[in-house]
């Protein structure tokens, strides 16, 4: 995509709990449920709510959309506009030099600017990725502690724009002809582009989710008068398809208009397009100040989240690690942390909480350690944004710029979005078939890996069909231009579409796990957990840089289809109980947390 990168110390290793915590879960949140179903609570008050038996056999459907998430989204897509249209030309202006007589970068040949060559240009450009997908953890730090997430959102679209005027200076004519300048405003640049950016992607997600309040299922009625459940999962998961959708209409628009502008005008004007459909960002927030959810700060929750886990875990650690492992995933294991526990002064002045709080964090967890797999995930989806483009230019393009192929993934996810959210999720679920988000999770990785095979498939043909054989990138006739195979470049789209559905099916769906999994002081942090696991992939990508030249390229996809396909798989294994405890753990009632 060019959406998220999808568009991550929590601790590492929790596993999902055992079969008989599935039974004793069941009976616990059962009990919880019954106790607050019915409370009065200024949103659900006067719903109609299912029995057990209308949750097993009626039909279940999502509920309208806010319009305040609308506006949200329109945020996120111009900020995606501004990070994916400057971004999408970084690799041009670090590596090649500025043309001969240009006070730009233009050239309708090769746009350059500073000329430091490709691996000055894939170090700058993996730092940013990194820097970017880091900085979310400390912007979701101070939005759950101190702001809240609506100011930190404002905040950080303030320094992501300074961030952008810095960019378009070491763009501009007297200062991209002296290199040295121009890298260094370049380089603060985007360290303070990352920090708003950083900031801004932690908060903008769950900002989006939290304008639908309901959390409960309730009885509602279609025009037909079929008598449905409407299930406020199902519309989160509705609300972060669109906001995806809005993402990469963002991202497509900015990419494609963006590699055109340095080539025809300059760099200056495609770092300055993306500042101006920025600028929509504070309008909108500004506007629209009295129409959004918004949820306060309610101090640091991490330590005391922490401090839960290692009190539940005190006395469990045995020298045999299989034992530790059965200990720490017991179906009590939770229980010894929890406030009731204790009586009057035997009860530790830390826990300013109750049962219910501690229950959020124990989901929380859980949703963490899903997220420990995304890193194999976003190494398939990285290669999408290098080998991909690569691949591309060893291809016939009749005229194409290879860099343009990497949009067919925001453009199919763009006409695949609103079918899977027209026909295909309704049509699984009138079938009586409940795609999960476990199950969805675990296709999206059986996706990426599909995405690999047919792509390593390509390779081999490009491989076969160029006269330099296993050579191609540095093939050349005896003028010196470039041979390339007689293979059309269009045969890529299939990599791109499988990319674009391993997206929808394991990225979308990791936002929205983030989201309804975590307490509701905790949702920015759990959903930085989320993003940091690109920065994470990124860092394990060098490992594989050995891999990603000629003539180890069928090397490079074959590994990434067997790591994506063996982590989907261990990934089902291990979280498949989960899958079956969806509505106990949607359930659960929110808890009540006091800092002191």
């Amino acid at each position: 995509m060019a959406g998220l990168q999808a568009d991550k110390d929590i601790i590492a290793g929790l596993a999902e709990a055992t079969r008989d915590e599935v039974e004793y879960e069941k009976k616990k949140i059962s009990s919880d449920t019954t106790s607050h179903e019915h409370e009065l609570d200024g949103i659900h008050d006067g719903l109609e709510f299912p029995t057990d038996e209308e949750r097993r056999t009626l039909r279940r459907v999502s509920d309208t959309i806010p319009w305040s998430a609308y506006l949200i989204a329109i945020c996120e897509m111009s900020e995606r506009f501004s990070y994916y249209g400057t971004t999408v030309v970084f690799t041009n202006f670090i590596q090649q030099p500025l043309p001969p007589g240009s006070k730009t970068g233009a050239d309708v040949k090769q746009a350059g600017a500073l000329g430091l060559g490709q691996r000055a240009s894939t170090g700058i450009g993996t730092f940013n990725t990194f820097w970017v997908y880091v900085i979310p953890l400390f912007g979701a730090y101070i939005a759950d502690t101190r702001w809240g997430r609506f100011k930190t959102t404002c905040v950080a679209v303030g320094i992501a724009l300074f961030g952008h005027i810095l960019l378009i200076i070491s763009a501009v004519p007297g200062v991209i002809e002296h290199s040295h300048g121009a890298l260094a405003c370049f380089i603060i640049a985007i360290v303070i582009m990352g920090l708003g950016t950083g900031g801004f992607k932690a908060n903008v997600s769950p900002l989006v989710a939290e304008q639908y309040k309901r959390s409960k299922l309730f009885i509602g009625h279609t025009k037909s008068g079929e008598r449905v459940i409407v299930d406020p999962g199902m519309t989160t998961s509705r609300i972060y398809l669109y906001f995806y959708l809005f993402i990469n209409v963002g991202s497509l628009i900015g990419q494609i208009s963006m590699a055109y502008s340095e080539k025809y005008v300059g760099f200056w004007l495609a770092y300055t397009l993306p500042t101006v459909v920025f600028m929509i960002c504070p309008f909108v927030l500004y506007f629209g100040r009295n129409l959004y959810v918004t949820s306060p700060p309610q101090g640091s929750v991490l330590g005391k989240s922490l401090r839960i886990w290692r009190h539940a875990a005190s006395g469990r650690w045995t020298w045999n690690p299989v034992q530790t492992w059965r200990n720490l995933n017991a179906a009590d294991f939770w229980e010894s942390a929890k406030p009731s526990n204790f009586k009057g002064e035997n009860r530790p002045k830390w826990m300013t909480f109750d049962d219910e709080w501690v229950d959020e964090v124990k989901r929380g967890f859980k949703a963490c350690s899903v997220f420990m797999w995304f890193p194999i995930y976003w190494l398939t989806y990285n290669q999408l944004n290098n080998n991909l483009t690569s691949q591309a230019a060893t291809m016939v393009t009749n005229g194409v710029p290879n860099d343009v192929l990497s949009n067919l993934d925001p453009f199919a996810l763009i006409i695949f979005i609103p079918i899977c959210d027209n026909l295909v999720y309704p049509g699984l679920r009138r079938l009586g078939i409940r795609f999960t988000p476990i199950k969805r999770i675990t296709l999206g990785f059986f996706a990426g890996s599909a995405a690999m095979v047919y792509t390593a498939i390509i390779q081999h043909y490009i491989y076969k069909h160029n006269p330099c054989g296993y050579y191609v990138a540095t093939c050349q006739d005896e003028a010196g231009n470039p041979l390339t195979s007689d293979l059309n470049v269009w045969i890529q789209t299939p990599s791109y579409v499988l990319i674009a559905f391993s997206e929808i099916f394991a990225s979308i769906t990791g936002l929205e796990y983030a989201f309804t999994k975590a307490p509701k002081n905790m949702r920015s942090l759990v959903m930085g957990v989320f993003l940091f696991m690109s920065a994470v992939a990124a860092a394990i990508g060098e490992a594989f840089v050995a891999l990603s030249s000629d003539p180890l390229l069928v090397w490079n996809y074959g590994v990434m289809a067997v790591l994506a396909f063996i982590a989907g798989t261990i990934f089902w294994f291990q979280y498949r109980t989960l899958d079956a405890q969806e509505d106990e753990l949607n359930a659960i009632a929110e808890g009540h947390y006091e800092e002191k």
